[in-house]
């Protein structure tokens, strides 16, 4: 209904921009299906344990589930890579751009190595994407490259995935081995024979990993794009979206306490002191780096009561010009003088909803860098307190609608079934000198679903691909089997240069469309 409300708001050209956005963001997801819901079927398909239509069918219907089951917090941890002035003006038109130039550069390079069969990485790519444009923005607004990515959530992200592909390998490898061991069935360590489906018991093993694979893929690949979509419909229809109007009056209250007791903590004397010291490092970022910003520069120094600014130079991950003006204090009392007397979000109009939305962002913001950057003087029991706070705040803004969840998943399962042939014959027969045999196959599969289900409760992104395919090359190397050096190659070649490539391709798209928005 909201979906239908929200079209019928907007006139016949922010219509057509809404429809043509949707469809690349929708079309990331098909895209997204071509490579890793494939590896989710690829060794049901290989093995004949299931005929290819129904094991589509089958993933589809767990990455669904998946979705659904996994929250939104790989979603978000996404879209906090992007800085947080971006964040704060997504209603932009440069905004807008930077969402359908890093979703445009991740379709070109994932299609790009779909179609060479890569099982190339949908997470990469779209990572590399977000800072293409975060850096190229950085470039164009104050000619560094740097400020335009936050740093530390990146570390984090690229942690993750560089571990966990050396995770599955290792770990498969040692299943592999733990299983010969201990199940000495010698029909399990065989290769498929024809068209003949393996024995029940195996056949029902590998459908039950290739379910968990697709749960985990639904759980975490599945909520990648999520976020970017809700920034494009943020973006376009912000009187519907920019809130979650769904909460009732009990989820307005929680935000309205959840604003008292941040307001309360950061009132406390040596809260108040760090946060005062922290907009100082901002401001003299913003100094160094001669933003041409003398207005909010200004502002920034009023609010400050001694001057030493000169002498913190240290760069710092979030943008400087938005931070060194952020005083949580007054922004906690406007969240709650923006509620009082509401019974729901629905009651704001549509200029009070954005208002609420850039003021819960940018508390957000604050709140994380101050517990980031001081977490050594602050007792665990208070970091504790101010995270739970922020992500209290963070609910009526980091939400996903239900139809967006079930295009995502119906986008991937189409994605699947259009492209798996590809992925499933470098999985089956390209990675090994040898064909995959059940046992391999089943051993990646557990070992991927359970490192993803691992990653989705950290909050982190993580490749089905990489994991996945790792995984089946740690089986090859543990059966020594041997492994075919050029698809080897190809592989790590895709995964060295999806970072790089998507980066260059974003931040061109992006340089190219600021020529039209300005």
């Amino acid at each position: 209904m909201e979906l239908f409300e929200a079209f019928s708001s907007l006139g016949t050209g922010q219509l057509i921009l809404l429809l043509i956005a949707l469809t690349i963001a929708f079309g990331f997801e098909c895209i997204n299906g071509f490579h890793d819901t494939a590896n989710a079927v690829a060794t049901v398909i290989y093995t004949k344990s299931m005929k290819p239509t129904w094991a589509v069918i089958w993933s589809g219907i767990w990455n669904f589930i998946g979705v659904h089951a996994g929250g939104i917090g790989v979603a978000f941890s996404i879209v906090h890579l992007l800085p947080v002035d971006l964040l704060v003006n997504i209603k932009t038109g440069r905004g807008l751009a930077m969402v359908l130039s890093l979703l445009g550069a991740a379709i070109i390079w994932n299609f790009a190595t779909w179609y060479r069969g890569l099982p190339a990485s949908s997470s990469h790519s779209l990572i590399g994407s977000i800072m293409g444009v975060g850096m190229m923005n950085s470039l164009l607004e104050n000619g560094s490259l740097a400020k335009g990515i936050n740093w530390h959530k990146a570390s984090e992200v690229g942690i993750a995935l560089i571990l966990s592909p050396l995770i599955g390998f290792a770990l498969a490898a040692g299943l592999l081995l733990l299983c010969k061991t201990l199940i000495p069935a010698k029909e399990l360590y065989q290769p498929p024979d024809g068209d003949k489906p393996p024995p029940g018991w195996i056949r029902a093993l590998l459908i039950s990993t290739c379910t968990a694979v697709s749960f985990a893929h639904g759980s975490n690949d599945g909520q990648k794009g999520m976020g970017l979509i809700m920034l494009v419909l943020i973006g376009i229809v912000p009187a519907t979206y920019a809130l979650n109007l769904d909460g009732d009056s009990g989820d307005l209250q929680a935000t309205v306490v959840a604003a008292k007791e941040l307001k309360a903590e950061l009132e406390k004397p040596d809260l108040a002191n760090l946060m005062t010291v922290l907009k100082e490092q901002h401001l003299a970022n913003a100094r160094v780096e001669r933003i041409s910003r003398s207005d909010v520069v200004s502002a920034a120094e009023a609010s400050l009561e001694h001057s030493s600014l000169d002498t913190i130079l240290d760069p710092y991950p979030q943008s400087d010009v938005i931070l060194a003006t952020l005083d949580p204090v007054p922004l906690a009392a406007s969240v709650v003088a923006a509620l009082e007397g509401r019974s729901g979000f629905k009651d704001l109009s549509s200029d009070e909803r954005w208002n609420l939305r850039t003021q819960l962002v940018e508390l957000g913001a604050s709140v994380r860098t101050l517990v980031r950057q001081f977490g050594d003087q602050i007792t665990e029991d208070r970091r504790k307190i101010l995270k739970s706070l922020a992500g209290k705040l963070s609910k009526p803004v980091e939400y996903v609608p239900e139809w967006v969840k079930w295009g995502v998943a119906i986008c991937l399962g189409l994605g699947t079934m259009f492209g798996w042939e590809r992925i499933v014959v470098t999985v089956g027969e390209k990675i090994g000198k040898e064909h995959l045999t059940y046992a391999q196959g089943g051993a990646a599969e557990l070992v991927a679903a359970t490192t993803i289900a691992m990653a989705d409760n950290l909050g982190m992104p993580v490749s089905t691909t990489h994991v996945l395919s790792s995984g089946i090359a740690g089986t090859m190397w543990a059966n020594k089997s041997g492994i075919q050096a050029e698809t080897v190659k190809e592989i790590a070649l895709a995964w060295v240069l999806t970072l790089p490539v998507a980066m260059a391709l974003s931040g061109g798209l992006y340089w190219i469309a600021t020529w039209f928005v300005g």
